[in-house]
């Protein structure tokens, strides 16, 4: 049967998908569910499409793109081919995701994976597996296998034969098998095929090329790929020493991180996907595929928090092996980072729009790439020099080279932590004297402090104690308001800023001081909404963009962390509980939350679990 023959009372068949003429072109940003093998990831829709899937690796040009362009972006659309609900969830305590369609006749799922072996380097295996079974009754499924590689601007041949499709562009090659009949349309692949109680179908892409044939998926294998995955996630998740109120979504986030690391080199990604907007229709669209010192950095405070030491360990080696602490050869002066690298620890990270995508529901541009790689963001020191010092803390005692790198650090902050720069938010209004920077610039060189004093490590004490007081007058001297009361977003002036909920976090300040707990009410009575936290106020501070955006969700966490530490547990609780019911379907957060309580940015994002992770940890821990 041809995809036309199949299609019923004029239901669209086109690129939108087989859910009708009068479907929405892009589900909610909250309606995917994520998987990967920590190489890659792919977001599965509530409908049961795959709608972004890069290959072979996280930052790699998208295989799957329709969440950023239903008409030109590519998607893999597999659902039943009559009208029916969906649900999605977890299968528990791992990353395999299943997707069930419950109609008149019968109920069927999807099992969505991609099989992880082990923490391996090897980076070349890529493979996705999309198991169909029906679990009552019986039910006819649709599929459609529509890849547009180079992000929809490369084309591509097709060639089938026995079960199997080559799909062949200049620069990837991708397998599909199946075990129901496929045929060719075009450049896509189309399958109908009916499942009674009991049978199921599996879907399979391999990456193929060079020495590596395409290789057929038998039903058999599928369910030796599903136990073998599941028995992985599974291990690695009963790691973790966290038994308290909010375990559930606890290891969901933590799940969620493990995802976005990189196993080849030990890179954390910001989070999967590029350019989903933090207001629909505006120019906020940003590519987040890349390690941001400062992120990884929160994110290895959290895995340590829970136990997990190996991802640790892991982003110390991607430090050591691809991030030069030191920039000998090259015109940072030495002791300088890159606020951001390439997942294989590379510098060059050129943003360029692609035009020929419309974005997601129309929000314009497409960026691949960051500019933001060349700013100056003092904070990342802070970050990277604490997540130092708890791992050698929680997890194993730093070499001595790994000293050596964090004195140059440290005695690089001690002579530019004064500098102005573009601030914890990459904003593109002008460098400014952040308050946070600072901040971050104290717990840099208070850390390092620590750490030398504890094992003992030789350092300059003395000119280093110097700079972190000198640092602390500053703070307390020019980023008090008397006008305000409070601690404001830079050096004398009116504004205030969620970063500055860090203060009591990183140990800067009591969280019971007077002026801590004077800032603490204002930034409550100026940023919070229902326990909701947006970053700043863009009219009041320019940013250099236009449009406006959402509460920012690493502040709604950092706001019930500061409460209660302040010891106002009540408050922190329902403000904690509210949050939680931001979360999607699956416990999953987005980068920010529009004004209705929709998700916006790219989706997922390792800032807010790990900041619902430390929020969880310790509001649970007070309440005893």
């Amino acid at each position: 049967m041809t995809p036309e023959a199949g299609a019923k009372d004029g239901a669209r068949r086109g690129p939108g998908g087989p859910w009708g003429a009068d479907s929405p072109r892009y589900l909610p940003i909250a309606e995917h569910g994520l998987i990967g093998d920590l190489r890659s990831a792919a977001l599965v829709g509530t409908n049961g499409t795959i709608d972004w899937y890069c290959c072979p690796r996280f930052d790699a040009p998208s295989v799957f793109a329709s969440i950023l362009d239903a008409d030109r972006g590519g998607s893999f659309e597999l659902a039943a081919d009559v009208p029916a609900r969906t649900k999605q969830f977890y299968f528990p305590d791992t990353n395999v995701l299943i997707t069930r369609f419950f109609a008149d006749d019968g109920v069927g799922e999807i099992q969505d994976f991609m099989p992880v072996v082990d923490d391996s380097r090897e980076a070349d295996r890529h493979r996705l597996i999309r198991r169909v079974v029906c679990v009552r009754g019986t039910l006819p499924f649709r599929a459609r296998v529509a890849p547009r590689f180079e992000y929809g601007s490369a084309p591509h041949t097709v060639h089938a034969q026995a079960g199997q499709a080559v799909f062949t562009s200049s620069s990837l090659r991708l397998a599909l098998t199946s075990t129901v009949p496929i045929e060719v349309s075009g450049q896509d692949v189309w399958s109908l095929f009916k499942l009674h109680e009991g049978e199921s179908a599996v879907f399979t892409i391999d990456r193929v090329g060079g020495d590596v044939a395409p290789r057929f998926c038998a039903v058999a294998e599928a369910e030796r790929e599903f136990n073998a995955t599941v028995c992985y996630w599974r291990r690695w998740l009963s790691q973790s020493r966290y038994r308290g109120r909010w375990r559930e979504m606890v290891h969901r986030s933590a799940l969620t991180l493990k995802l976005l690391t990189y196993a080849p080199t030990g890179a954390i990604i910001a989070a999967p996907t590029t350019s989903l907007p933090e207001q629909i229709g505006g120019e906020r669209n940003w590519d987040y595929r890349y390690v941001w010192i400062r992120d990884a950095a929160f994110c290895v405070y959290a895995l340590l928090r829970l136990g997990f030491t190996d991802e640790a360990e892991a982003f110390m080696g991607f430090l050591s092996e691809h991030v030069r602490l030191t920039a000998t050869g090259t015109p940072q002066p030495s002791g300088a980072l890159q606020i951001m690298y390439g997942i294989d620890g590379s510098r060059d990270l050129p943003e360029r729009e692609l035009p020929h995508l419309e974005g997601y529901r129309c929000s314009a541009p497409v960026r691949v790439g960051n500019a933001a790689v060349g700013q100056l963001q003092l904070d990342i020191y802070g970050a990277l020099v604490d997540s130092l010092y708890l791992y050698d803390k929680w997890g194993k005692p730093i070499s001595s080279a790994h000293w050596d790198s964090i004195s140059e650090l440290v005695d690089w902050v001690c002579d530019h932590w004064d500098q102005p720069d573009e601030g914890v938010w990459e904003t593109r209004g002008g460098r400014k004297p952040f308050l946070y920077s600072r901040l971050m610039c104290w717990v840099a060189i208070e850390r390092a402090m620590r750490l030398a004093q504890h094992r003992g490590l030789p350092a300059d004490m003395v000119r280093w104690g110097s700079a972190r007081d000198t640092i602390y007058r500053r703070i307390m001297r020019h980023g008090w308001s008397d006008e305000r009361h409070a601690f404001v977003q830079y050096e004398d002036s009116g504004i205030l800023d969620a970063s500055l909920l860090m203060m009591p976090l990183a140990k800067f300040i009591s969280p019971t001081d007077p002026k801590w707990l004077a800032t603490l009410d204002a930034l409550g009575e100026d940023l919070v909404s229902d326990s909701l936290v947006y970053r700043y106020d863009p009219q009041a501070s320019p940013d250099g963009l236009q449009g406006e955006e959402g509460t920012f969700s690493i502040c709604s966490f950092w706001y019930v962390e500061a409460l209660t530490r302040a010891g106002r547990l009540d408050e922190a609780r329902l403000a904690f509980e509210k949050m939680l019911t931001y979360a999607n379907h699956l416990g999953l957060y987005a980068e920010e939350i529009g004004h209705t309580g929709e998700q916006h940015g790219n989706f997922p994002q390792a800032f807010t679990h790990l900041a619902l992770i430390s929020a969880a940890f310790n509001l649970d821990r007070m309440l005893g």
